[in-house]
């Protein structure tokens, strides 16, 4: 399910290629941003921003004006410089592919703990469809393998089904509620707790999924 490309010994396995993995959407796979997503990832971006805006943090300025072209350099920079160091492993989603999203694993931490979280968004035009609970997938066996993490969370506002159903079919459990968490659409908002350790995964979170008949084998 996973296809190499150059390990960075500061952050191991990244960048590298993820799947494939057949949903009904299609085949999905995810690999590391590039500076050349910047058309797309402002295209899905603004297209899905009544998606998109009640889950996500704050930010400054219109919608529309921070999701420019111009603005993904910047981005891709912070997030290339900070996957050099470890602390991040910036992906985008693919559909049969073509752009849908992007997957992100942040905050790693190694030592004793060996943990991190991770947080996804899709296109409107595949939600529902697979695409999110392949790509977590994808990401939590990638975290646990070739990154060595021990511990996933996720944290989910309490009024978003759809990505706490994502959550579940690859195997994470809530753990609490985080009351005033995070400043989302200019609001301190409550967050469900989710997580998931390696010793968790029977197989592979892939398996999971095929077990269940909510994803196949390429």
């Amino acid at each position: 399910m996973l296809r190499w490309l150059v390990d960075s010994p500061r952050n191991p396995g990244w960048p590298a290629e993820l799947g494939p993995v057949r949903v009904g959407a299609g085949v999905v796979t995810v690999r590391p941003v590039r500076m050349r997503d910047a058309s797309d990832w402002s295209r899905l971006r603004i297209k899905n921003q009544n998606d998109l805006l009640p889950w996500e943090p704050t930010g400054q300025g219109p919608w529309a004006a921070r999701h420019q072209p111009s603005s993904w350099g910047p981005m891709f920079s912070l997030l290339k410089s900070e996957a050099k160091r470890g602390s991040v492993l910036p992906f985008v989603i693919e559909v049969d592919g073509r752009y849908a999203g992007q997957l992100t694993i942040g905050n790693v931490q190694r030592g004793a703990v060996r943990s991190a979280w991770i947080g996804y968004w899709v296109d409107a035009d595949v939600a529902g469809r697979g695409v999110a609970s392949a790509a977590v997938a994808l990401g939590v066996d990638h975290a646990f393998g070739a990154v060595g993490l021990h511990r996933l969370e996720a944290t989910v506002q309490p009024d978003n089904g759809a990505s706490q159903a994502v959550l579940g079919k690859v195997g994470f459990r809530q753990e609490g509620l985080l009351k005033r968490y995070m400043d989302v659409n200019a609001r301190w908002r409550d967050h469900l707790l989710f997580a998931l350790t390696n010793d968790e995964v029977s197989g592979s979170a892939v398996d999971t999924l095929i077990r269940s008949g909510r994803a196949f084998a390429v």
